[in-house]
């Protein structure tokens, strides 16, 4: 157990505010313009509240009225709250895509904190990407922090059935292309998917993320399945808020809750939920900003033993909804737990350990968060594949996955870009069927570029019409975690970069064999070596800006995807101590 820090002592926030010098004296007055009373800046704890909120962001519209119910808990507990905002990444709407500007989105948050006069931090998060990027930036800083989550919303409704956000937009869009679904029936489903504020209320990336902060240790227990409307998110929010200046007080920070066993606690987790694929990217450049040494290796080693109880879409039938009412998270914390397979003795923003906080729950539906025996696969996580078609890895998320195609050998159908795919998917003449292993090359992160989630990529018509729901198929994009389907992601080295992805050609067999964590390209190494002779890439770098500078550092997706100058923790300290009055 961390030892306390002494209380009282003199925090960052006075080299701006504390004594009697000029500089001091203006760091004062200019806040004191918002009618703040002087014993404001006595030395108590500065919190600041880092807010993803945006409206371009749908999953995050809410959490302006969290910050302020974080805000009551903070002036409760003896703090003084600023709030603050940073660059929102909506998975929704922003292009080309999300995961591009995850890192941007890092830099401005890790920048803010160590910028600005604030002694501990409430990160308010919630869509795909902004629970990462609030974690990757907090954690480079290293001072003390908690995360709240924005919640999912209430289980979609239509014509008396439950819908998941994005999980049904795959099925019904699939089903509008077999002829199941008509596209006036499309188009009125879409009233009832997303019918309150929040994330998407699937185990999708949002509520994977949620879940992945509360295994880490980096929010209370129970936080990552609270809906958004409940009234108790707001208690949290404001529970949160108090917590936190007490985490100043104790000096609390990521770098004593970050751990190598904080994270084998989350990628257990990960399998017992049957969360994203996305979770593998972000837990691996989180883990690099901290200095924990984590791999693939250790996703597909720790994956293997888990098994995935919670019946949830895409891999399973309930919602968040049920998940909360079910107990949420810490129930399957606990479970992890009984089966041997959590490092009981992590620690988290509570300051006591993970197994304190979830040893006395219970599970009020065992049909939600199922026994062991009875697991929806008794080998969750996420398996990693390896071969000559990946050679640094590529990753399948066995729940989310057919049986019949885990061992699978089949022809390639090619799509040179994802433009080619568009043009030629729905074509009767497209030689395939469902046997063939669908391509997908240029979708990794500097060819998108930002590594879109367009690796589900939907089956052909004629495929569908024989009534065939899924097919293997392979990329070096991403999927939406609220997608499903045989599909092979990640794959390293990318075709942009020179990996044997962009080498594949049409007819070419290739052979999956999950169970061995195989993939490999059944072409001789005189012809690859032919093939690589005359490869050239048909990706344009982008030149200039943001999206320059991206393309230019952004690392593979078996590291996570990272910008390669960020990698590494770096401290709270403000460069050379310089005050520019």
């Amino acid at each position: 157990m961390k030892k306390k820090a002494e209380w009282p002592r003199k925090l960052r926030s006075y080299d701006w505010f504390g004594g009697t010098g000029k500089n001091a004296i203006m760091h004062r007055s200019w806040m004191k313009n918002q009618g703040l009373p002087a014993d404001t800046f006595d030395g108590r704890p500065i919190i600041g509240i880092c807010n993803t909120w945006s409206e371009l962001t749908p999953c995050n519209a809410h959490l302006r009225d969290l910050a302020e119910r974080v805000k009551r808990g903070v002036y409760e507990a003896g703090g003084f709250p600023v709030e603050f905002p940073v660059f929102s990444v909506g998975e929704s709407t922003l292009r080309p895509t999300a995961m591009m500007f995850r890192n941007l989105a890092a830099m401005d948050v890790e920048e803010a904190i160590r910028g600005n006069p604030v002694d501990g931090v409430v990160l308010l998060g919630g869509c795909d990407k902004t629970t990462p990027s609030l974690l990757m930036g907090a954690a480079s800083v290293d001072i003390p922090v908690i995360l709240v989550s924005g919640g999912p919303m209430l289980n979609g409704k239509w014509r008396g059935k439950d819908v998941g956000s994005g999980t049904a937009i795959w099925q019904f869009s699939e089903m509008v292309k077999s002829g199941e679904m008509s596209l006036d029936e499309f188009m009125d489903a879409e009233q009832g998917m997303a019918r309150s504020a929040g994330s998407c209320m699937t185990m999708g990336t949002a509520s994977t993320m949620a879940s992945m902060a509360e295994a880490l240790g980096m929010t209370l227990p129970g936080n990552a399945a609270i809906p958004a409307v409940d009234a108790r998110r707001r208690v949290i929010s404001q529970l949160s808020g108090r917590r936190i200046v007490d985490m100043v007080k104790e000096d609390l920070k990521p770098s004593d809750i970050l751990t190598k066993e904080a994270f084998e606690n989350a990628i257990r987790v990960n399998g017992a939920v049957g969360g994203s694929t996305n979770a593998v990217l972000h837990l691996l450049a989180l883990a690099g900003r901290v200095g924990v040494d984590l791999s693939l290796d250790d996703w597909d080693r720790l994956g293997r033993e888990v098994p995935t109880i919670v019946n949830l879409q895409p891999s399973g039938k309930h919602l968040m909804e049920e998940f909360y009412y079910a107990g949420g998270l810490p129930v399957v914390i606990k479970a992890v737990g009984e089966m041997g397979l959590l490092h009981k003795d992590a620690i988290t923003v509570t300051g006591d350990t993970i197994w304190a906080g979830v040893k006395d729950v219970v599970n009020y539906n065992d049909d939600v968060i199922v026994p062991r025996e009875k697991a929806l696969t008794q080998s969750g996580g996420i398996a990693v594949l390896r071969g000559n078609l990946a050679p640094k890895g590529a990753v399948l998320k066995p729940s989310a996955a057919s049986p019949h195609l885990m061992q699978h050998k089949g022809r390639a159908v090619v799509f040179e870009s994802i433009e080619d795919y568009h043009a030629r998917i729905n074509r009767e003449d497209l030689d395939i069927d469902e046997n063939c292993v669908m391509v997908l090359k240029y979708c990794g992160p500097k060819g998108y570029p930002g590594m879109a989630e367009v690796g589900n990529m939907g089956l052909p018509p004629k495929v569908l019409k024989k009534g065939i729901t899924d097919m293997i198929r392979i990329s070096d994009a991403r999927m939406s975690g609220t997608a499903y389907g045989t599909v092979i992601l990640h794959t390293a080295p990318e075709a942009a970069d020179g990996g044997p992805l962009a080498l594949v050609q049409n007819g070419d067999i290739i052979a999956v064999d999950v169970p061995a964590r195989t993939i490999q390209l059944e072409v001789s190494d005189e012809e690859l070596a032919k093939r690589r002779a005359a490869w050239v890439s048909p990706v344009k770098p982008l030149a200039g800006g943001y999206g320059g500078l991206y393309v230019k550092s952004v690392m593979q997706a078996d590291t996570g995807a990272d910008l390669d100058f960020l990698v590494g923790p770096r401290g709270s300290e403000i460069p050379n101590n310089r005050d520019s009055h």
